[in-house]
């Protein structure tokens, strides 16, 4: 269940960035990014290249990918990631739903649901079945 969360949050924030920067056609504005373009940006009035760059690079999309790789890691190396991660994304999850309800949210409910689950058996499964302590002879 994890590895399945890991890697749907991972190709969500995939998906978004490169959705963004291609099917939106974010990444034409590119060349103002990078040339200086946006450090006079007024937040309050935004050019095109500016509301580009908030929706594809600045975006949530990369933290995502990199949440979702994390989350792989640790499941690969045995390591129950932590229970606030999944509670954080559930809840973001939430005002993304209620702010934007046409977007793709149901995905990241489903992504959480497996993430929380798989985080409760995993304790479960170590309450039930303790390792014994390093450094301490076994009985």
């Amino acid at each position: 269940m994890i590895k399945w969360a890991g890697w749907i949050i991972t190709l969500c924030g995939t998906g978004h960035t490169v959705g963004a920067l291609t099917l939106e056609k974010a990444g034409r504005y590119a060349g103002t990014w990078f040339s200086g373009g946006l450090w006079s940006e007024d937040f309050a009035d935004m050019s095109p290249a500016g509301s580009a760059y908030w929706l594809s690079l600045a975006s949530f999309g990369i933290p995502l990918i990199l949440v979702g790789l994390t989350v792989l890691w640790l499941d690969r190396r045995g390591i129950t990631p932590p229970a606030f991660i999944g509670w954080t994304l559930a809840g973001w999850t939430v005002v993304d739903a209620v702010v934007l309800p046409f977007t793709p949210w149901p995905i990241f409910v489903v992504a959480c649901a497996l993430l929380l689950i798989g985080i409760h058996r995993a304790h479960r499964a170590h309450r039930d079945n303790p390792a014994p302590k390093a450094g301490l002879p076994r009985a």
